[in-house]
């Protein structure tokens, strides 16, 4: 179909991104939300149940969730595509959205016959497609408030689905719930005040009926917290702040931020969900809130039935540096260690290593060798003047930003993506105002000086062992254009692991050992992560990425592909 006559597409068109001094905001678009049907009948009616939510990790014909599980591990049981045959892997087909926004989603799939695809990008877009075909069935825009102010870029990175709806963040700091075979909307509930600095990006994930989701806003000020959801009424059932009270001093809580800016990851056995808690408020300056500002840059587990606090544990205490925690964690079970068997929640962070915890107590079981490098790591930023600066490695940007990684039962390992670039940090006294960015400083992207030590790699992407913490494998990649790597890794039952680089290419590793087997060149950067499904219907297995690059901090030009790919039995 002609996307110039969708009119969700032309609505998302029509919003504009207007870079600021400190962020981004948007101007233009709807006033109010636009659906638009081209073949809805396609959908064949499935509703998605709780236990087709809990066995999807195990189904090879569905990704019904972000991380492709509760436990994050984004790998797939299709075993169709190998090592020894994914050199004949074949481009399926490229399918315009017709958008060019920010393109850091990962798509879910219902399987069906046909399978129906979820596909979201910035600005809060989204489309049901026939996966075999590429074809749209609806598109939708939500009226995202004018005005919203952004620190990085209008992403949506995905989707989440139970029974007949399908739910997207939304950047006002909301949830929005749509009726999954036609796309109009049932309701929406916002979480908190978009005009105090609160947005939402990532893909809410949904259990027993109960939507999790988090809060962004941590360059304004704002308070961090988890929120449970009604699936059917949207009804907030639960909104636990990440800051415990008497962990902070004074009324430095206030606006210590600790946001929780990306999809949580469930323990059913357990009752709990684990998350990344980001930096604490203001950014840069830490003379405004003494102490470790516990738990942020960090992890937290919190009861799934009543939000209550479990456990914390921090990877960057009193943090300066702009150190989140921000990509989901990763729970692997009984994992064989010296000190017997245990559950594990893996947080691999910006400090530049991967963090293993005892997910019961939160404890730290290990800390693995280094993923990039560390030149003036914790150097404290001087409290002198603007015109001072410290060049260290890992930037702000990270080690790992809000990059997914992977967990591939066949090897045994996690991947994950690291940045290894240098940036100067400066001090300055700010005070806060609400709605404004709130930093106690900045930060210079690229670096005046490059410290001699740095390799000149922009990107590491690397195999970790989480029983022993121990780097098997690591690739560093160079930029053509200084484009840094933004999106995550997708792990494979046959021992593959797939991801795209800032250079447009898309790429098939060995596991075991990190060879390149397999690549395929786009013109644009790749900041999303991909993902993979069986259709038995075709007798092919898929594999999905979107193409095109992010806005913030040189993430490279735009693009408004999905690209599919698939191998046959």
């Amino acid at each position: 179909m002609a996307l110039r006559n969708d009119r969700a597409v032309q609505a998302a068109r029509e919003i504009e991104l207007q870079e600021t001094d400190d962020g981004y905001t948007l101007v233009g678009g709807p006033d109010e939300a636009v659906t638009e049907q081209h073949d809805t009948d396609r959908i064949p009616e499935v509703d998605v149940d709780q236990e087709m939510l809990s066995d999807t990790g195990e189904d090879p014909e569905s990704w019904l969730m972000y991380g492709g599980s509760y436990e994050q591990h984004r790998a797939t049981p299709a075993d169709v595509i190998t090592p020894e045959n994914v050199a004949n892997l074949e481009l399926e087909y490229e399918l315009s959205v017709g958008t060019g926004s920010s393109m850091e989603g990962t798509p879910i799939v219902v399987p069906g016959d046909p399978p129906v695809m979820y596909q979201t990008n910035g600005p809060n877009h989204m489309k049901a497609i026939d996966p075999r075909e590429g074809e749209i069935l609806w598109s939708y825009t939500y009226a995202v408030p004018m005005g919203v102010e952004l620190c990085c870029d209008d992403n949506n990175r995905g989707a989440a689905v139970h029974g007949d709806t399908v739910y997207m963040t939304t950047l006002d700091s909301g949830v929005v719930a749509l009726d999954r075979y036609t796309g109009e909307e049932r309701w929406y509930t916002s979480t908190a005040d978009h005009e105090e600095g609160y947005s939402a990006t990532w893909a809410p994930v949904v259990h027993d009926g109960t939507i999790y989701t988090g809060s962004a806003g941590g360059e304004y000020g704002v308070l961090g917290f988890i929120a449970a959801i009604d699936a059917e009424s949207g009804e907030i059932q639960w909104q636990t702040d990440t800051l415990l009270e008497d962990e902070w001093v004074g009324a430095s809580r206030e606006h210590g931020c600790g946001t929780s800016w990306m999809t949580p990851t469930i323990d059913e056995e357990a009752g709990v969900l684990y998350t990344a808690v980001a930096n604490p408020g203001p950014d840069f300056d830490g003379t405004v809130r003494p102490g470790p500002n516990f738990p942020t840059c960090g992890t937290i587990s919190l009861d799934l039935e009543s939000g209550e606090f479990q456990w914390g544990f921090q990877s960057s205490p009193h943090d300066v540096w702009d150190y989140d925690a921000v990509a989901p964690r990763v729970l692997i079970r009984d994992v064989e260690t010296d000190d017997g068997s245990m559950d594990m929640v893996v947080g691999s962070d910006k400090t530049g290593w991967v963090y293993m915890m005892d997910a019961e107590s939160g404890d730290l079981h290990e800390r693995s060798e280094e993923i990039c490098q560390h030149i003036n790591m914790w150097e404290m930023i001087p409290h002198i003047s603007e015109d001072e600066r410290v060049a260290f490695v890992p930037g702000a940007p990270g080690g790992n930003d809000w990059q997914p990684p992977s967990y591939n039962p066949e090897t045994g390992l996690v991947y994950v993506i690291h940045q290894n670039y240098p940036q100067d940090l400066y001090w300055r006294y700010e005070e806060y105002s609400e709605g404004n960015p709130y930093w106690g400083g900045g930060l210079d992207d690229p670096a005046s000086e490059f410290p001699d030590e740095w390799n000149g790699a922009i990107t590491a992407f690397a195999a970790v062992d989480p029983t022993t913490g121990e780097r098997v494998w690591r690739e560093w990649i160079e930029s053509e254009d200084d484009h840094y790597m933004w999106g995550g890794s997708l792990s494979t039952a046959t021992g593959l692991v797939f991801n795209g680089t800032q250079n447009g290419t898309f790429v098939a590793y060995d596991g075991e050992t990190g060879d390149r087997l397999w690549e395929y060149e786009f013109d644009v950067p790749i900041s999303a992560s991909p993902m993979s499904w069986y259709d038995p219907g075709e007798g092919k297995q898929y594999v999905a990425v979107q193409v095109g690059g992010s806005g913030w901090l040189r993430q490279g030009p735009r693009g408004d592909t999905l690209a599919v790919f698939s191998m046959e039995d």
